[in-house]
């Protein structure tokens, strides 16, 4: 895990160790164990890094690193399966001067060309210049869990780990309007519709799962994707036990890899299923006793704290507890906002932030994480009506079934006629909520007349989903979890930790992808194939939980504080002076919102204010 910063030009004046610096240094946080510049003979590339030293201590494993006479890599990240891969590439010949998984990556470009992105099981970005091409391959993980931004203009091609790197470098920070609005609106903090676009105009992201090449001669930037689920692939004739086998098997390796590591490992525990999961996976895999650490909220109605001690004590770990306050997040706040860079929706950010910087506080470099678990095992309440609509169609006695179930839990997720129709019509449905959210955007009234005149451009985009494969696909690879991994990128970077998910294992996810959708929701439950794959290793109760609805602070408490209060005020004065909010939105009396509120208004313009000052 590093920070990685570069700069390909024709033009010899805007490239020179100083400005590579410039770009390190601000990413200082991301590695604060080592740097590193280079510049090539000609003069056209330059690398810069910053190193976050995990597998291979040693000066072997510093960045830039060069192979071959031929190739130099900046890499941020793990491949979490490198000893597999090196072990392939030692029976082809090819021989490695350090341990690390970075050297690794150079070798099997060598060998496979792009297709080594196919052999990697990892979380990463990497840049790796080959000076006999005079091109640059860059690539990221498939899910988006480590950053890549890019400036390019006729004269030079300059990329980072984090924008702030490349206004470090001098490149313009000019806010993208279009995107405010729909955070404003939505709370949509990127575009389903175009995965390059960023809040900043000039500024675009490598989409997930995709690599570019840049060939300087030229000034050719390719992009493509080398990665995709097959949502229509369906293996209908797997039985549960073939299903619990396979994800056991596939999850067990998947948490074993992830603990390899040179530096402490621990692990968040929430209190949750996914969290546990991954607690109960380490123990069976290397069990000792492990670190844990945790966000607590005494009093708050959805604190965990009895959950987290009835886990902790089940694994007898030494669990580490933070408790944020309102007084915390004010006084964070606008060092959270210059670490994210982009708009965040909840107060959950600021919660994460500090369970982190405990890890850190502790000694524990490497944390492992149940991220992702709710997107590709249908872990939301938003889900249900998604089956039940895809049961409408397909099995009206299951469907009973499922709400008479879900009903007895207490899930009371609408079912009715409008669900009905939009099963019977799905492009229709599609269509009419699109129609329908657009108009809602528009009657923001807070947001000035001209804002909205000339950016108020509706990037919501709701496909005619006829499965819930598809709604899950969105979720996971178009809008919705790369958000989530985006700011734990920039939490755990912030305080220098290296966050590993164990249910990002591309192969589990094409497992989850290949099965039917009743290994995800069944009898009323939501995640069934997790719940029943781990139900004896859990404390007692744990698996089956109905009450645990997200890992949730209490900000609607916080909002209610003068101070934090003030603190939204001072925001809108900000976008009322940006020309976005009206100046009649400072009148109005701030409406406090729970963390996954949907019209979380006043949360948004605190965060935009912050970021925009």
């Amino acid at each position: 895990m590093c920070g990685i910063a570069g700069i390909l030009t024709n033009q010899s004046g805007l490239l020179s160790v100083q400005r590579l610096v410039k770009m390190t240094e601000a990413l200082a946080h991301r590695g604060p164990d080592g740097d590193g510049h280079w510049i090539n003979d000609n003069h056209t590339t330059g690398f810069g890094h910053r190193r976050l030293s995990i597998i291979d201590l040693s000066p072997a494993g510093a960045q830039p690193m060069h192979y071959l006479g031929r190739y130099t890599i900046i890499h941020n990240g793990e491949i979490y399966n490198y000893l597999e891969v090196r072990d392939a590439l030692l029976k082809k010949g090819y021989q490695f001067h350090s341990q690390s998984d970075t050297e690794v990556i150079m070798a099997a470009y060598d060998c496979y060309r792009s297709n080594c992105l196919q052999y990697f099981d990892g979380m990463f970005a990497f840049a790796i210049w080959d000076e006999q091409e005079q091109t640059l391959f860059a690539a990221r993980d498939r899910f988006g869990e480590k950053p890549f931004y890019y400036y390019l203009d006729d004269n030079q091609f300059v990329f980072a780990s984090e924008m702030k790197a490349l206004w470090a470098a001098g490149i313009e920070k000019q806010i993208n309007e279009k995107m405010f609005f729909n955070y404003f609106t939505l709370g949509y903090t990127q575009n389903p519709a175009t995965a390059e676009e960023t809040f900043y105009t000039g500024i675009n992201k490598l989409p997930a799962r995709s690599f570019i090449e840049y060939h300087v001669p030229k000034r050719r930037l390719t992009r493509s994707l080398y990665w995709n689920i097959d949502v229509d692939y369906t293996e209908e004739a797997i039985t549960d036990e073939q299903a619990i086998r396979q994800f056991n098997s596939l999850f067990t390796r998947s948490v074993q890899r992830r603990l390899r590591s040179d530096v402490p490992v621990g692990t968040s525990l929430s209190g949750g299923l996914d969290s546990s999961c991954v607690l109960a996976t380490i123990q069976t895999t290397a069990p000792r006793q492990y670190n844990t650490f945790s966000a607590v909220f005494p009093g708050f109605k959805q604190d965990e704290s009895g959950w987290i001690k009835k886990v902790a004590a089940h694994f007898t770990t030494h669990n580490h507890a933070v408790q944020p306050n309102a007084d915390r997040v004010i006084h964070d706040f606008e060092k959270i906002c210059y670490h994210q860079e982009e708009p965040f929706q909840s107060a959950s950010i600021m919660a994460q932030y500090y369970v982190y910087e405990l890890a850190r506080q502790h000694g524990v470099t490497v944390l492992l994480d149940g991220q992702g678990a709710d997107e590709i095992l249908a872990g939301y309440h938003k889900y249900y009506h998604w089956y039940w609509q895809q049961l409408f169609r397909d099995n009206k006695n299951t469907l009973h079934h499922e709400l008479t179930h879900a009903r007895s839990l207490g899930i009371n997720e609408p079912w009715g006629l409008k669900n009905k129709l939009a099963a019977a019509m799905p492009t229709y449905a599609g269509w009419y909520l699109r129609r329908q959210r657009a108009r809602q955007q528009l009657r923001l009234h807070d947001l000035s007349n001209s804002f909205v005149d000339e950016y108020g451009e509706s990037y919501y985009d709701i496909a005619h989903f006829d499965e819930l494969n598809n709604i899950l696909y969105y979720n996971t690879f178009v809008n919705g979890l790369e958000e989530l991994l985006r700011y734990a990128d920039r939490n755990a970077m912030a305080h220098g930790i290296e966050v590993r998910l164990p249910f990002l294992s591309h192969e589990l996810v094409q497992l989850l992808f290949a099965i039917p959708a009743r290994f995800k929701m069944r009898d009323g439950y939501t995640k069934w194939l997790l719940c029943k794959s781990m139900e004896d290793k859990l404390p007692a109760g744990l698996a089956w939980r109905t009450d645990k609805i997200g890992f949730e602070p209490p900000q609607q408490q916080w909002m209610q504080e003068a101070r934090l209060q003030e603190y939204i005020h001072e925001s809108k004065r900000i976008l009322v002076k940006q020309g976005m909010l009206k100046a009649q939105a400072l009148d109005k009396k701030i409406q406090p919102q729970e963390a996954h509120a949907a019209d979380n208004y006043d949360w948004r313009y605190l965060v935009a204010g912050q970021l925009l000052r």
